[in-house]
This record gives C-alpha cells, sequence and structure tokens, in this order.
C-alpha cells in the first residue's frame, strides 16, 4: 500500500512537446464508485491492477500489483465499462520533479493534462510555463469519470 499525493492540471500549448517520448497505456475500470476505484491497465509488455480509496484533497491511498497482459487484456476486452481510456503519457523530469503528461485519445481527443506526485501535501513546486489551470479537485478530470462523461462530450 502506498500513499499517492498529487497535483493535477491543465496542459497549454505545446512548450513540453519535444521533452520525453510518448508511451501507450490503455487502461479500464472495473469498478468507478466514489469510495473506490479498480483499474487494469497495459503499457507495452506489462501490465498492473490498481485500487484506490476515495481522494482526501490531493491524498489517497493506492495498492497496485503486476499481473498477466493476457488476463489484463481479457479484462479490458470483456469485463470493464466502457469506453476504455486511450492515452499516450509522457515522463518530463524538471526541478527534481516528474511530470506526467497524459494526451488523451478516442473518446477524449483533445484533453491533455500534466499530473505531478509530491513528497507531501504541501510541497512546494515551481511549475513549468506550459502548466494552466489546476483541476486537482475537478473531478471531471478524474480518469475514471472521463469513461462515463468522456471529454469530447463536455
Amino acid at each position: 500500500m502506498t500513499e499517492e499525493i498529487e497535483r493535477k492540471f491543465l496542459v497549454e500549448g505545446n512548450g513540453w512537446r519535444g521533452l520525453a517520448s510518448a508511451v501507450y497505456f490503455c487502461q479500464g475500470y472495473l469498478s468507478t464508485i466514489k469510495e473506490r476505484t479498480v483499474r487494469v491497465r497495459v503499457c507495452d509488455t506489462q501490465a498492473w491492477l490498481t485500487i484506490k480509496s476515495t481522494n482526501q484533497g490531493i491524498t489517497r491511498t493506492e495498492f497496485e500489483y503486476s499481473i498477466p497482459v493476457e488476463d489484463a487484456q481479457h479484462m479490458l476486452r470483456y469485463m470493464v465499462e466502457q469506453p476504455v481510456i486511450e492515452k499516450y503519457r509522457y515522463h518530463i523530469r524538471l526541478n527534481n520533479l516528474v511530470w506526467e503528461v497524459d494526451e488523451f485519445l478516442g473518446a477524449n481527443q483533445g484533453l491533455i493534462v500534466a499530473e505531478v506526485e509530491l513528497s507531501h501535501a504541501n510541497q512546494q513546486i515551481v511549475l513549468p510555463d506550459w502548466i494552466g489551470q489546476e483541476v486537482s479537485d475537478d473531478p471531471r478530470y478524474y480518469n475514471s469519470n472521463l469513461v462515463s462523461l468522456p471529454f469530447t462530450l463536455w
């Protein structure tokens, strides 16, 4: 079990492009209820099952387990809520932090967000110039909610 402390922002412009290469993710949700989400994710030749608690501000409990890719692909095909979340992720290292920029595809095409994990909730950070509005407290931007209300329908 780990504690995830994360802030999320909209991305503006293209200043982040070229700072890292893209990795394709496909993920789906077995549960999207407020008290807990259960996600299955595939990236290349790896797969994970992740269980997250409800947010307490920008903090929540997270359990993550490696699972066989074949099992994850079966779940994505037959068991998860639709649509699946497809995105390219870019890991950008700046100022001793790793920014994860997600460029969404499919039903969430056009949405680009950046997340940064922190060591504590009050950690001060320097925002890159391509970071826009903070959306950490806006549930519309939770990946689990992008299943039931995709960005292209806003």
